[in-house]
């Protein structure tokens, strides 16, 4: 199970809520506390998560998630609707780059993700979820933009009004109406703004790159955890080890990488091993047919 489904299942589907895309993330300027101890306790994962939820109407929601000294509980920090989601920045539009920065109403922060790849998934499906949250916000009778909804807010705001002759048939009122009900209408929500971000992220057709940077999280992930797995310290003289010298399995990835790495090891040896063999028999093979030969020939004569 991938990190994704485990911190939809501990964070997200108790409030019933469902994960539609999570990044890890670093400070890109990390905020610095003086009279705070620095040290391992302190260490933690960031997490930005992009959910929605499942009862109607639908809420997008953005939730920074930690993950405390590598323990295995999540812990939810902050969250965010998208009304508050200001501006998404991809900070440079020519090329694969992992910084972005999240604007909200009273928030401004920037990230940097763990490859590339991961943040252009990130940015991708944020990109589509809030396009889709809008237009549905659209579309809802009476709901954001539309004229009905704001007659309606009208009549609900000023109960006691009487509708003046020129009114009816579809005329608006008086001045002192219009202004009346240009007070009721509040400001209407900006939607979220996307600036800096590639065109092949931010356009329709873009599932063959949605796949292509899928894939790339695939194998940078393999490669970190085969890279971390060799630069690991050996077992210390404290740690107890296993009966064939090797370390205890654990549920990481690293862990898995290191059995597959090993399995292949293995299997390269004993194919070594027969290919020597053979090339023995072979040479063995070819020594007794020149022996028979030669003696064909002796007693041939």
């Amino acid at each position: 199970m991938n990190i994704q489904s485990v911190i939809n299942r501990e964070v997200f589907a108790p409030r019933d809520e469902r994960i539609l895309v999570a990044v890890e993330v670093k400070r890109r300027k990390r905020k610095k506390v003086p009279f705070l101890p620095t040290g391992g306790k302190g260490e933690y994962m960031t997490y930005i998560c992009l959910s929605v939820t499942n009862k109607r109407p639908a809420q997008l929601l953005i939730t920074k998630v930690k993950q405390f000294g590598g323990s295995a509980p999540f812990t939810r920090r902050s969250q965010w609707s998208v009304e508050q989601l200001r501006q998404v920045d991809g900070i440079d539009p020519n090329k694969d780059c992992p910084e972005f920065d999240l604007v909200f109403d009273n928030a401004f922060d920037q990230w940097v993700a763990s490859s590339a790849a991961e943040k252009c998934i990130f940015i991708q499906i944020m990109y589509h979820a809030c396009q889709t949250y809008w237009e549905g916000k659209e579309r809802v009778p009476g709901g954001l933009g539309s004229p009905a909804g704001d007659q309606q807010k009208d009549q609900r705001a000023s109960p006691g009004a009487q509708v003046s002759p020129g009114s009816q048939g579809g005329q608006r009122g008086g001045p002192g109406a219009q202004a009346r009900r240009k007070s009721t209408v509040g400001p209407r929500p900006r939607q979220t703004e996307f600036v800096n971000c590639q065109s092949k992220l931010t356009g329709d057709a873009c599932t063959v790159n949605l796949v292509i940077y899928r894939c790339k999280v695939f194998f940078n992930r393999m490669k970190k955890g085969m890279v971390s797995k060799q630069s690991s310290p050996q077992v210390g003289a404290g740690h107890r080890a296993s009966p064939s010298g090797q370390r205890p399995p654990g549920g990481s990835m690293g862990s898995v990488v290191q059995r597959a790495s090993q399995a292949l090891q293995e299997r390269g040896e004993r194919l070594g091993r027969a290919e020597n063999q053979t090339v023995d028999l072979m040479h063995k093979a070819q020594q007794f047919a020149d022996t028979a030969h030669k003696l064909a020939l002796k007693y041939s004569n």
